[in-house]
């Protein structure tokens, strides 16, 4: 396996890779893997060669972000690039990248290069995990990493012909990962099957309750689409919707116009701010070494004020509360991944154009924090691929990959068995308070008592009885003490019914990087609250007498 990618690396066309590993690293590791299996561990990826993308981390190689000025030296891996090696993969090169993974037309790498398509190099590998989509569709390596804030695991698996896995969030670690949005990153998986991008998946993913599989899919379908002059798109999509009604999906039409608005979010509100708190004050110090349309768009944002945040969060929460119930009534979304294929040229010419018309149909995915699956579906009459997505509701990753395969003509083993749900209480649920006998009450399991990322800020509300309010807030919150506990399907769902606003349940990001659902507050809330971050969690404030 290591020869026959060193092979396929010396002929590999060039701006694909940032770096890659050396021949007598990749042989000490095949060896290394050998006694391993021989021991008899069970190694899913045992020398499977991987790419990981160049904003996450490799323990001892350069991170860059695609800007080398940027790089540094991570003394460990970032989570999902250790689990694919424990899993027995082997990890044989870096992947070029829009500049701070920010563009998805993969051609913002003025360093490394525009990765070419692999079917036509006029045309855009998409982005902005260019790289990682050319080495798999190109055969150099069946599996890569890339990620997804805005559809940079989806818009290159459509431009490229690939299966790209935008996860569920609180599934996937993004310890390690070059912060873009890091309200709305994950990290995703290529491959050119759904089998092999399954078994990827498999071994990044934390366990999620098994979804039952419909025996009559429901499938939700746009009743207008914007093509942008591309009427071979659409003929393309419809030929893609006649084939899954033929497999026999029960369709129906909605109105897509929320979902549009929830993706404009991200670029065109305050929420850009989040990308000028990741990096912005690198991109004004050294601005040269930037690519235009990034440099642009990371300065402008720091022109946001925070009311503006605010409230583009509220927005965000009222349209998650209007399209959320679709999902009692479909199984999956199904949608075209990108309408129109720009040339390079266009991409170039037209940069920040051209990337908002590619993330249309991408943009709302992260942002509504649902799971995606973006597939072949044919192709175009100038030669080049054409993709779809099957869109679902956190979670729904297996059933939504199981729907992809089927789509595709390809078998995939059963789902896994059930798993538990696992929620995050940061005050009046914690043990000994009030209302920790509401968890106690439905059987659940006290898994851990921790703290989040240090991204947070902690409210005392004036609620009866008394609550705290936990907002997200990166670049100037702290670690605030949490626990986490352990409920069946059925307890979940019965414990996030009863819980009442101003409260939420969102995603809430721990210590290690990973990600649990847990309590959040809408930020209008905590608007005149008093602030008590400073005392590191609920219990602490109630021990200081102030309440």
């Amino acid at each position: 396996m290591v020869d026959a990618w060193l092979e396929r690396a010396a002929a590999a066309p060039d701006a694909i890779f940032t770096t890659t590993a050396e021949p007598d690293v990749l042989r000490a590791r095949a060896d290394e893997l050998d006694a391993i299996a021989a021991s008899g561990a069970q190694l899913p990826l045992h020398g499977v060669p991987f790419a990981v993308k160049d904003n996450i981390d490799v323990a001892g190689v350069p991170t860059t972000a695609g800007v080398p000025e940027y790089a540094y030296l991570p003394a460990r891996n970032a989570r999902t690039v250790q689990l694919l090696l424990d899993a027995g993969g082997i990890c044989v090169a870096k992947t070029n990248l829009d500049q701070f993974a920010t563009g998805l037309s993969g051609t913002r790498s003025p360093h490394f290069g525009i990765p070419r398509n692999p079917v036509n190099p006029d045309f855009i590998a998409g982005g902005s995990s260019s790289g990682s989509a050319v080495a798999v569709a190109s055969g150099l390596v069946p599996l890569a990493l890339g990620t997804d804030t805005a559809g940079s695991g989806r818009v290159p698996a459509a431009c490229c012909g690939l299966v790209g896995v935008k996860p569920t969030r609180a599934r996937v670690s993004t310890a390690g990962v070059v912060p873009a949005s890091p309200s709305f990153d994950t990290v995703s998986v290529f491959a050119t099957t759904c089998a092999d991008a399954t078994v990827g998946f498999d071994a990044i993913a934390a366990p999620a309750p098994a979804l039952p599989s419909p025996t009559r899919l429901r499938v939700a379908v746009p009743r207008t689409l914007e093509w942008f002059g591309d009427t071979d798109a659409r003929s393309c999509y419809e030929a893609a919707v006649t084939r899954l009604e033929a497999l026999g999906a029960t369709l129906f039409e909605i109105d897509l116009d929320p979902f549009l608005e929830a993706g404009g979010l991200l670029y065109g509100s305050a929420l850009l701010a989040e990308r000028y708190a990741s990096f912005g004050e690198f991109v004004r110090a050294q601005p040269e070494v930037v690519d235009p349309a990034v440099r642009e768009l990371v300065l402008a944002s720091a022109d946001h004020d925070a009311p503006s945040a605010f409230r583009a969060l509220n927005r965000l929460t009222e349209l998650r509360e209007v399209t959320n119930p679709l999902w009692n009534d479909a199984d999956a979304l199904f949608l075209p991944t990108i309408a129109r294929q720009p040339t390079v040229a266009e991409a170039v010419r037209e940069s920040i154009a051209t990337s908002r018309e590619l993330g249309t149909y991408t943009n709302f995915v992260n942002l509504l924090d649902l799971a995606a699956v973006a597939v072949p579906a044919g192709t175009r009459s100038n030669g080049l691929p054409f993709g779809v997505t099957f869109v679902g509701a956190a979670y729904s990753d297996a059933p939504l990959m199981l729907a992809a395969a089927a789509f595709v003509g390809e078998p995939l083993p059963a789902l896994p068995p059930a798993a538990d749900f696992r929620i995050a209480v940061v005050g009046a649920h914690l043990s000994g308070q009030p209302l920790n006998r509401q968890l106690t009450d439905l059987d659940a399991e006290l898994v851990a008592t921790t703290t989040t990322s240090a991204a947070y800020r902690l409210y005392a509300l004036p609620l009866d009885p008394p609550k705290p309010g936990m907002v997200r807030d990166p670049g100037h919150g702290a670690a605030i003490e949490l626990e986490v506990w352990s409920l069946s399907a059925e307890g979940f769902g019965r414990f996030v019914a009863g819980v009442p606003s101003p409260l939420a349940i969102g995603t809430v990001e721990l210590a290690d990087g990973t990600h649990v659902h847990g309590f959040l507050c809408e930020p209008f809330a905590v608007q005149g609250a008093r602030e008590i971050t400073e005392l590191g969690g609920w219990r602490a404030y109630l021990e200081s007498g102030s309440v």
